[in-house]
């Protein structure tokens, strides 16, 4: 009796049980019955997601899937009231995925931002203008791969994506955007020849697209394994001569490709990305022999055996100096061709053998990168000048090898065993001031019309009006120096009844200053005389100066006296002019005499009106409309002096206002230089003084 009640009891526990569930899986209609045996197992796997699953549309891409995704966004500080001032902390991926057959080769994605971004950082490419962070991208920007940009195919790979896609990880400040909003790009897009991109799908927070081989096409297959050589005002390579497991030995070339560019006392720079270090150097010279990085580092812990004392430089970016002259027949510091000139690059106009510049090193490694194959060069390069143009350098991209000729006296050509080139362009900059300006006088007008005020900046406010224009002088206050002609300014004024403000303006505090002044004109043809001013303590070698004009007039360039010059019609009609074999040196500023005399260069130039008979120079016309010294682009003043053209001096003065002109459709297929010469009109507001 008593089992059988146990038993009815157990049969009724587990009726209990079982209803029990069924009633919970009818509360969640959702909810898959209890799967069985295979079925679980199929089940199980569902449920578990795979890291690897792609997105439909890059499935089904047969080209290059690219894509971008807003993650998040937080709201920094300071917390302003006006909704489109407010900064915002945003993170981001795009992605580039090789979906097609063909190896992608340096792939460049352009992202067209189009909430005043300013990036912080980029993972996984870098900026292909070379821009320091934080970078304004308000109007987009292209990011590459860098030194191994490559994306393989997933047929060769066994559609590895660590081979066949990159994912940048982006991160950054935008503003203007909503509360509730999902900041977005304009557009994205792969910028590699021979591929074209529909316009992208956007869906919330994601956008995509595939971009296909363009059939119609005419860029040129590449029979090599790498790209081909670029063009660019700078070029620098990177040429990998010898590789060992732990180290390599590599020169570096910097070509000047530019007529008016130029380097003087070049600093070079880049950042490493591996921990690699500077063991030796020829040609070149680190500014800080630093080691306690590497002793301090991973490199300590692998070289133990090694004397830190012997290297060069253990600095993640070290700053990189040419040698001086006298180390040219060194055995252990020169000997190398195209080093050694104190970092002078010179015009290939001026010198061709002195327009490139060459070092040599050897570079350790540390791992993980022990083999003969991993080699990364330095990324994020910058190399600047005295005074000379700014240039912004792209990323190292991988090129076909050096081809050089065999030092033993053989018909043969050595190929190097890997080569990466950095193409640096001169750029206009916003975050400085010029370094150089202009003043105008001519014979039929008494007063000389300065630099203009903080021309190349002003640090010094206090005393002086920075946003005043600058007072007319007479003629031989340019000899002084700014602080020196106070005195004669203010005489000037008054005696011409010129007004003057309460606080003077600042000066120009450029440390090179050029005069040009209209010496005649006449029926025939015109001249002019240069004088360039050096106020710094530094001697210019090997200087130069151009100038280009409007309307034509360089066209009527017959001679300059005392200096060499030629006229290059090609280059927006430049003038260009040189010193003289022994007189080709700017001197620095006189400090022993009081006041202090600056260094002076001097000459006159003729110029012929026929193939310009309709120039008048005593409206303006004789005036350069830009100046380069060194090639830095100096500023020029907003007035300049006019007259009649008798030899009776005025003290009338206009002043230049640029008025843009449109241009149709049918003007498109012109060149630059005729849309340069379309795109503005001046007209003139004359002032009597």
């Amino acid at each position: 009796m008593t089992n059988a009640f146990t038993l009815l009891l157990l049969l009724l526990l587990v009726l209990f049980i079982s209803n029990g569930s069924e009633a919970q899986n009818k509360t969640q209609p959702g909810r898959p019955k209890a799967p069985v045996g295979k079925a679980k197992a199929k089940a199980k796997a569902k449920a578990i997601p795979d890291p690897d699953a792609l997105p439909p549309a890059a499935e089904n891409c047969n080209g290059v899937y690219i894509s971008y995704d807003f993650h998040s966004r937080k709201k920094e500080f300071p917390r302003v009231k006006n909704a489109s001032a407010q900064s915002w902390a945003f993170n981001a991926t795009a992605v580039v995925l090789n979906t097609g057959k063909d190896i992608l080769k340096q792939w460049k994605l352009f992202i067209e931002f189009q909430h005043d971004e300013i990036l912080v950082n980029v993972n996984g490419g870098v900026l292909f203008d070379g821009e320091d962070f934080p970078a304004s991208v308000g109007n987009g920007t292209r990011i590459v791969g860098g030194s191994n940009a490559d994306l393989d195919t997933s047929i060769n790979t066994a559609n590895d994506l660590t081979q066949i896609q990159a994912e940048i990880l982006i991160s950054g400040t935008q503003f203007g955007v909503r509360t509730n909003g999902i900041p977005m790009p304009k557009t994205i897009k792969l910028e590699n020849d021979g591929y074209k991109c529909p316009p992208p799908t956007t869906k919330k927070s994601s956008m995509w697209a595939c971009c296909k081989r363009d059939t119609k096409s005419k860029a040129k297959e590449k029979k090599t394994k790498y790209l081909p050589r670029q063009k660019g005002d700078l070029t620098i390579a990177y040429d990998v001569q010898q590789a060992y497991d732990n180290n390599y030995n590599v020169e570096v070339t910097m070509k000047n490709n530019n007529p008016l560019g130029r380097l003087d006392h070049w600093n070079l720079t880049w950042e490493w990305t591996k921990g690699e270090f500077i063991y030796s150097m020829k040609g070149a010279f680190t500014r800080e022999i630093e080691y306690s990085g590497c002793v301090n580092g991973v490199a300590g812990q692998y070289y133990k055996d090694m004397d830190f004392s012997k290297v060069w430089n253990c600095q993640k970016k070290p700053i990189i100096s040419d040698m001086p002259p006298e180390k040219i027949n060194d055995t252990e510091l020169g000997k190398i061709p195209y080093c050694c000139r104190n970092g002078t690059i010179l015009p290939t106009l001026m010198d061709e053998s002195q327009s490139k510049s060459v070092f040599q090193m050897q570079v350790f490694k540390v791992p993980p990168d022990m083999n003969k194959t991993a080699i990364f060069p330095p990324e994020k390069w910058k190399i600047m000048g005295i005074l000379n143009p700014d240039y912004q350098c792209g990323p190292p991209l991988r090129v076909d090898p050096a081809r050089t000729p065999d030092t033993r006296g053989l018909d043969a050509t050595v190929i190097g065993l890997a080569s990466w080139q950095i193409v640096c362009n001169i750029t206009k900059s916003s975050k400085r001031s010029t370094r150089c300006c202009v003043s105008f006088s001519a014979y039929y007008n008494d007063s000389v019309v300065p630099c203009n005020t903080c021309a190349c900046g002003c640090d010094d406010t206090d005393h002086c009006n920075p946003d005043a224009k600058a007072l007319l002088l007479p003629p031989e206050a340019l000899l002084i120096p700014f602080q020196n002609r106070t005195v004669k300014t203010l005489a000037w004024a008054k005696l011409k009844h010129f007004h003057t403000p309460k606080k003077l303006p600042c000066g120009d505090n450029c440390g090179v200053s050029l005069n040009w002044h209209i010496a005649s004109d006449h029926k025939g043809g015109w001249s002019a005389r240069i004088t360039l001013f050096n106020w710094e303590t530094t001697t210019f070698q090997n200087w130069f100066t151009a100038l280009q004009f409007k309307r034509r007039v360089g066209v009527g360039f017959e001679k300059v006296y005392s200096f060499n010059g030629t006229f290059l019609p090609k280059l927006n009609h430049t003038v260009f002019m040189q010193g003289i074999e022994g007189a080709n040196y700017l001197l620095g500023i006189d400090n022993s005499s009081n006041p202090k005399v600056p260094g002076k260069q001097q000459s006159v130039i003729s110029f012929t009106k026929k193939f310009t008979p309709g120039i008048k120079i005593a409206k303006g016309d004789g005036f350069p409309s830009k100046v380069f010294f060194n090639g830095e682009e100096c500023s020029l003043p907003t007035q300049f002096p006019i007259g009649n053209g008798n030899p009776r001096p005025s003290d009338k003065t206009c002043e230049t206002i640029q008025t843009p002109l449109s241009i149709s459709r049918k003007d498109s297929s012109l060149s630059s230089l005729h849309i340069q010469e379309l795109f503005g009109e001046t007209h003139l507001k004359c002032v009597e003084l």
